[in-house]
């Protein structure tokens, strides 16, 4: 095997190891795909500030996260069918994240549910909330995650209409997948994919079935969920979910500085610069370009995060350099988990772990803690 240094390593394995239609729901955007694209190619504009003769003994990554102890400023992101690129695939994240010493945010949309993870990993997680037309649904999915002990609520905003994305609509993508003569050539050429999910029940949106009234199978799941994003939320239902949770509560998909003074106001306590990776508003900024002025928008009045195109260390020490306080990863683990189960989500978290570290101390610094534009050259430095 091909040695695995960096995330494109398990991106290339992931993609000879994950049916094609799965693959591709992970790496996708909408319409044309340009805000995904920029998402990663932005960060190549940033350049660090090297310096020598610099101690550069014990260095520490460690920092919190709404007040919660972390082994590194990053998480694991809520991304929807997780399931689908490995089977049983939330729970191996999860198992992965605790071990690493980071926060793991298990999707509304998993194929794995809330009761899973919890049985299955023994250990406070997040969870993040889309916002449906059934409220009656969404309180009692809080109460879920309430009697699950996870430690933090994650609320995205910005999937109020689902952006489009081409690759999912030829691929036929569904969970559990439609038997179809594609979708059948795909899984064939996937045996080692085939036969673990053979061996699991979860297979299908395991927080929705059985939860929702009238929704028992595929055919009412598709239906339900197609009309159930709701195009009128609005602040006021924030205050609803932050009253109904009562915990940590952190707004993503914040992307503009209006918006960040707005997330303030709820009392939140972190909001996560975001632009759902790409997969949302086609032709919006990538993530990385506004962070700068979401940060200067809000000061120290809440935690600012940082999700979208995160693929190595080098990207996490920049997002922090331009004030993030942490970060969040969604492809990079899913190329780990997609590529190796549980053992590629650890290795994923080990490559950008190192990489971190390493240009901290090259940059000459040696607590995660005290990094800033200080380290970044102009334009983006002091």
């Amino acid at each position: 095997m091909k040695q695995i240094l960096e995330i494109k390593d398990l991106q290339a394995l992931a993609k000879a190891r994950v049916p094609r239609m799965f693959y591709d729901y992970a790496d996708s955007g909408s319409f044309t795909e340009g805000t995904y694209r920029a998402n990663v190619d932005d960060f190549k504009q940033i350049k660090f500030r090297q310096r020598v003769a610099v101690d550069m003994t014990n260095r520490s990554l460690a920092t919190e996260m709404v007040g919660q102890p972390v082994s590194m400023p990053m998480a694991l992101a809520p991304t929807g069918l997780t399931g689908m690129q490995h089977p049983d695939g939330e729970i191996l994240a999860a198992r992965a994240a605790k071990k690493a010493g980071i926060p793991f945010t298990l999707s509304t949309m998993s194929i794995c549910s809330i009761e899973d993870i919890a049985e299955a990993t023994n250990h406070p997680f997040w969870f993040q909330l889309y916002v449906m037309k059934d409220r009656e649904f969404i309180g009692n999915l809080i109460d879920r995650a309430k009697a699950a002990n996870c430690s933090a609520l994650v609320l995205t905003l910005d999937l109020q209409v689902l952006g489009q994305r081409h690759k999912d609509i030829r691929n036929g993508l569904s969970a559990p997948p439609k038997f179809t003569a594609g979708s059948i050539m795909q899984m064939a050429m996937r045996p080692r994919w085939c036969l673990g999910m053979l061996g699991t029940k979860r297979r299908t949106f395991r927080n929705i079935v059985g939860h929702v009234k009238g929704v028992g199978d595929l055919s009412s799941l598709s239906s339900w969920t197609a009309d159930q994003f709701d195009p009128k939320l609005s602040w006021n239902d924030v205050a609803w979910i932050k009253e109904r949770w009562g915990g940590k509560l952190i707004i993503k998909g914040i992307l503009d500085a209006e918006d960040a003074r707005s997330a303030v106001s709820t009392g939140a306590d972190a909001i996560i610069v975001s632009n759902h990776g790409g997969r949302q508003l086609d032709g919006a900024s990538s993530s990385i370009a506004m962070l700068p002025q979401i940060v200067d928008a809000v000061g120290n009045r809440i935690e600012v995060h940082f999700d979208g195109g995160i693929r190595s260390g080098q990207d996490v020490l920049k997002a922090l350099c331009l004030g993030a306080k942490s970060t969040y990863i969604g492809r990079a683990f899913l190329y780990g988990l997609g590529a190796m189960g549980e053992e590629g989500v650890t290795r994923a978290i080990e490559i950008i772990r190192k990489e971190l570290d390493t240009t901290m101390a090259l940059c000459g610094e040696r607590l995660i803690t005290h990094v800033g534009r200080h380290n970044l050259l102009p334009p983006f430095g002091a």
